[in-house]
């Protein structure tokens, strides 16, 4: 992951970028788990980020 910001333009990129963002923050030692209050200012949306462990799978990469 880079500083660049990057256009997203489907839930595919979104996802993807997550999931960096999340795999380095873990890597580096902070606990990722728990909600996280996104405010944006008044001219866009504000979101509650809810990030829970799920257990693997077989199929799990």
């Amino acid at each position: 992951m880079t500083s660049e910001k990057m256009a997203l333009t489907s839930r595919e990129e979104l996802n993807a970028e997550l999931k960096a963002l999340l795999l380095e923050a873990y890597e580096n030692g902070l606990d990722v788990e728990g909600g996280f209050e996104c405010r944006n200012g008044v001219e866009h949306p504000d979101w509650d980020v809810v990030v829970t462990e799920v257990e693997k799978n077989e199929q799990t990469e």
